[in-house]
């Protein structure tokens, strides 16, 4: 049985590095191996910014790499949370009645779609403006 509030965490949580993946489509799930990829892409941005300042163009480059997937794994950790019981079980627990427990939603569930909207809100929201801001300082 896969549980909803757990995806959700996971999602959230671990999303950038497919953990929600891997726990709802198994190990051999392709887009939970590549998830990796830009996350460490863009952490290898930011510490390339932090040596070498914010006017590395491979930096700025990268960056928005790892705010646009956490944003985008926050996304999935909202969607998994404010799925109805019955397509979250017909989905993903297909063996099981539509009314199963593992698709319910509790508190734990609702913090983290309150988690997930605050904090991708948030890194969406930086990670267009520096990409903004960049793109218009070079274009100058």
């Amino acid at each position: 049985m896969k549980n909803k509030t757990l995806a959700a965490w996971l999602a959230f949580l671990g999303g950038p590095l497919g953990l929600h993946r891997f726990y709802l489509h198994g190990w051999g799930d392709a887009l939970g191996w590549i998830l990796p990829l830009p996350t460490l892409l863009g952490a290898y941005g930011v510490l390339r910014a932090q040596r070498l300042g914010v006017d590395d163009q491979l930096s700025w480059m990268l960056v928005p790499l790892l705010g646009f997937t956490i944003a985008g794994c926050a996304l999935t950790a909202i969607v998994y949370g404010l799925s109805s019981r019955e397509k979250w079980n017909g989905r993903f627990n297909p063996e099981a009645d539509d009314q199963a427990p593992a698709g319910g939603t509790n508190w734990f569930t609702i913090l983290a779609v309150v988690a997930a909207l605050m904090v991708g809100t948030g890194v969406l929201m930086a990670s267009l403006a520096f990409s903004f801001q960049r793109y218009f300082e070079i274009s100058q």
